[in-house]
């Protein structure tokens, strides 16, 4: 028979809706199994918490257990009307005192049938074994960095009940995806299997690489000297820089790609590539010596411009 949840959680009958919860938050915690391994007492003190704050966490279930229609385990009492003749039941049998007349009495009508059938079981007795529910899954939402998310790590979070969980950040995970801790949730109910965790993950943006797939893009800043003579310079990657070499007279724009240097594919286990775009980046203060050589510098190329089209004839 379930204990009831009042002394379960220790808390009055008067006790408020956050006395409650907060009550239930810290014996969750206090006996969850992953801090009581192998401690069958402790699991089935976890189990009871989690049993009776379904009866007291829920309004109308609560309204109903303290009006005395239903159990513990959240089962309907027997319906018990008055009869006609006073007392309480469906025909003449006057509620009594056990032994109270000279024959005996009965408690109620329902000591009858258990007399005949025997407790909790045959017609009339109007109880039902609980059905194992699955106890309820909890939501969580998780920011995560960028780079946390490309290359995996490892969080750890407080769940609303006020348990804390360890969250395994796979690599390449994407923005938007739904991690599950299964059996992390809510106790089940009559022996049920607990809920699970779903955690919703938000990656945030990265200022320098952009997503495509499994792909990454980035802007490569470079020199006026390096694109007009050629250069090696260096690529940030997920792994660390990675040193290319820049073609002379290499124009803004110029695309170089780097595989196997993108974002793993979690279902396949292959990774993207990487795409440095160049982009030429003139000095940030004027440069007297590179005015005075281009005002004398005649360029044999013809207008870059001319092969653009405005629709206007």
């Amino acid at each position: 028979m379930s204990q009831d949840p009042y002394n379960v959680l220790g808390v009055t009958r008067s006790a408020s809706a956050d006395e409650i919860r907060k009550a239930y938050r810290k014996l969750a915690k206090q006996y969850h199994p992953d801090r009581n391994q192998g401690d069958a007492k402790a699991e089935e003190r976890f189990k009871a918490v989690g049993a009776a704050f379904d009866i007291l966490g829920d309004e109308e279930k609560k309204r109903k257990f303290d009006a005395g229609e239903i159990d513990a385990e959240g089962n309907e009492r027997p319906f018990m009307r008055r009869g006609p003749y006073g007392g309480t039941g469906a025909g003449p049998f006057r509620q009594q005192t056990r032994g109270a007349g000279p024959q005996g009495g009965f408690d109620d009508i329902s000591d009858i049938f258990a007399d005949f059938f025997g407790r909790g079981g045959g017609p009339g007795s109007g109880r039902q074994r609980p059905q194992p529910q699955k106890g309820q899954d909890i939501r969580y939402r998780l920011a995560v960095e960028f780079l946390e998310a490309a290359r995996g790590t490892n969080k750890r979070v407080v769940l609303s009940d006020g348990r804390e969980v360890d969250v395994a950040i796979p690599e390449g995970l994407r923005d938007g995806q739904t991690l599950r801790l299964k059996g992390r949730g809510g106790a089940g109910v009559a022996g049920g299997p607990a809920g699970d965790v779903l955690v919703e993950i938000t990656v945030q943006a990265h200022p320098v690489f952009k997503v495509d797939g499994d792909d990454l893009n980035l802007d490569l800043p470079v020199t006026l000297k390096e694109a007009v003579l050629g250069a090696r310079v260096d690529v940030p990657t997920l792994s660390g820089s990675v040193t290319i070499k820049l073609p002379p007279n290499t124009s803004s724009g110029g695309t170089f790609r780097l595989r196997g240097k993108g974002l793993k594919d979690p279902k396949s286990g292959e990774y993207g590539d990487l795409y440095a775009r160049t982009k030429i980046v003139l000095p940030s203060k004027p440069d007297a010596d590179l005015e005075k050589f281009l005002e004398q510098w005649s360029p044999a190329q013809e207008n870059p411009r001319a092969t653009l089209k405005t629709g206007t004839g």
